[in-house]
């Protein structure tokens, strides 16, 4: 009983500690690995090599205020991943995307069956004219935050998924 009130008498200690020891960053820091997806399950190592993906295959790495590292080369700015192919993309900012912005999409084949945008530091809303768009090419759309769109294509991609990505560098909010 006396142990119980103890840690009772600290909890308020260690929450301000771990208040304080938490930076008001953002949440998305410069030069911060993508989260790793291994677990502590032995037989989940011995079938997920997550981290040794294929030369060929597209893997993000890090992201900055300002680009991404895929496959250890640094791009700087948007970039627009399908398949094993990784462009510089044209918009700056969310705002920016567009039906023309995606129009690469009209013509690749296979479709991938998912693309997934990275709307920078923050999800913001799709525009219904741009998720009617993306549906007439056969795609079903994710809009999140670009560190999660980046990690959600790791995954995805590593599962052998057909996958795009179209990601604002994380600093930018629109």
């Amino acid at each position: 009983m006396a142990t119980r009130f103890q840690a009772t008498a600290r909890l308020p200690y260690l929450m301000r500690t771990l208040r304080s020891a938490q930076s008001p960053a953002s949440t998305c820091q410069p030069q911060k690995p993508l989260p790793s997806l291994r677990r502590a399950f032995s037989l989940y190592d011995q079938i997920n090599l997550i981290n040794q993906v294929p030369e060929d295959q597209l893997f993000f790495q890090r992201y900055t205020d300002s680009g991404f590292t895929v496959n250890g080369v640094e791009y700087e700015g948007s970039v627009l991943c399908v398949g094993n192919l990784i462009l510089s993309w044209s918009p700056k900012k969310f705002s920016d995307v567009s039906a023309d912005s995606l129009s690469i999409f009209q013509i690749i084949k296979p479709v991938p069956e998912i693309l997934i945008i990275g709307c920078g530091r923050h999800v913001e809303f799709v525009d219904p004219e741009l998720r009617r768009f993306i549906r007439s090419t056969g795609m079903k759309l994710e809009a999140v935050d670009s560190r999660n769109a980046a990690s959600t294509y790791n995954i995805l991609n590593e599962e052998g998924r057909i996958v795009a990505a179209a990601l604002v560098p994380c600093g930018v909010t629109s």
